[in-house]
């Protein structure tokens, strides 16, 4: 007959459970379940015809489990429950790991890499999604996972094709982390789960043109103070927000490849005079950027306005939301400056950031330093911008079609009415 296991909670308990309270494994998995503790589990239920209760002298869910399987083997209560041989490398098992725990030592060793912001963004967001996937299925063990979660879990993911594509490659680098620290014994990423086609390929990007760009600056003079735009107020006084902040906040992005986000939580310690500065190289060293003396003038009088952070929406520490009220209003700027079919995102002044200095013959390596990326990667986005790309290539046909046959010249005559 299968016998009943349960934790006995002492008055000691580490989770401050009730003295002699019980729990199931499956209550210990359920969302909400809070701490764990290392009271002892026992066993229950009738064996040859005798119902008794019996300490397995263990906290561990597992070894309980093989403890209660010999009692039933040997169907009695009498005696020491004799066990099968087990392998000496299972005997010596590590304790199993949980998921947030996991998480925890994952998130830990990318912030100590030392990535960029947005970089570490990322992964919070796909660990926090795996972990709500695993609080749906009431798994709280790394090791409970199998192919089949991740296979769910990665299909129904409502992402683009690219999306996804960084996703399985998040998936892939997560549990490889885990089996290489031996947080778990294999990784349950099948190996034959594959990105959707087109995954991989290079997108485009698309920068604002010079009349766009114009034309964006040119619609915040449309949205007028008070109209659903919210009001800000602050030690230093309180107002609408309008154009002219979204005007600034435009101008930042532009003249210095900012993303959204660091734009929001923008702190006026990054400048000093005409240079702001960007970040810390991996290789060693600063990156600034210059900015004119007017956006500078302009940044000053708002952190006078506004603060430190003069684009920082309120106390909130929640990046999401605030970034999301700057998107809405972009988003207005946008549907006022009407500047054609493709979609217009905040992302395009980082584009257009980066198209300005490759058209103006600024080096590859120089864009890429001030992008915080690669130079294969700046060549492989914004390839059509980069002038010594295009002489190279045009320098190619020429000699190429040097010699070739061509149509000798003739006189045409006006043909006579």
């Amino acid at each position: 007959m299968k016998l009943n296991l349960y934790r006995r909670h002492r008055p000691e308990c580490e989770a401050g459970k009730p003295e002699d309270s019980r729990s199931s494994e499956h209550e210990e998995r359920r969302k909400g379940w809070g701490r764990k503790c290392r009271c002892q589990i026992h066993v229950s239920g009738t064996l040859d015809g005798t119902f008794s209760r019996k300490a397995t002298r263990t906290s561990d869910w597992v070894e309980a489990q093989r403890i209660a399987e010999a009692y039933e083997k040997a169907d009695s209560w009498t005696g020491k429950p004799k066990f099968e041989a087990i392998p000496s490398e299972t005997a010596a098992a590590k304790p199993r790991v949980t998921i947030t725990d996991a998480v925890k030592i994952y998130l830990s060793n990318r912030e100590a890499a030392n990535l960029a912001s947005a970089s570490l963004r990322k992964y919070a967001v796909f660990t926090r999604k795996l972990r709500a996937f695993a609080d749906e299925r009431g798994y709280v063990m790394l090791d409970q996972f199998t192919r089949a979660d991740i296979d769910v879990f990665y299909s129904t993911s409502p992402l683009g094709i690219r999306s996804k594509g960084k996703m399985l490659e998040m998936l892939r680098t997560f549990f490889r982390f885990c089996v290489n620290r031996e947080l778990v014994a294999k990784s349950p990423v099948s190996p034959d789960l594959k990105p959707p086609i087109g995954a991989n390929r290079v997108a485009n990007k698309l920068p604002f043109t010079d009349k766009q760009l114009a034309d964006v600056i040119k619609a915040c003079d449309a949205v007028n103070a008070g109209t659903n735009n919210g009001r800000w107020g602050n030690r230093f006084g309180s107002g609408e927000w309008t154009g002219e902040d979204l005007k600034d906040f435009i101008w930042l992005m532009t003249h210095t490849g900012l993303r959204i986000s660091d734009a929001v939580l923008f702190d006026m310690d990054r400048l000093d005079g005409n240079e702001v500065f960007l970040r810390a190289k991996k290789n060693g060293g600063d990156v600034f950027v210059w900015i004119p003396d007017w956006l500078r003038d302009r940044l000053r009088a708002r952190a006078k306005q506004l603060g430190n952070q003069p684009f920082k929406i309120s106390s909130s520490q929640r990046l999401d939301g605030m970034t999301d009220v700057w998107r809405q209003r972009l988003a207005k700027v946008f549907e006022l400056a009407d500047i054609g079919t493709e979609k217009a995102t905040p992302h395009r002044f980082r584009h257009t950031f980066a198209r300005i200095l490759l058209q103006r013959g600024v080096p590859v390596a120089d864009v890429a330093d001030l992008l915080g990326d690669d130079e294969k990667t700046v060549r492989a986005h914004y390839a059509r911008w980069v002038p010594e790309r295009q002489a190279r290539l045009t320098k190619i046909l020429k000699d190429a079609f040097r010699g070739q046959p061509k149509p000798r010249l003739k006189v045409l005559h006006a043909a006579r009415s």
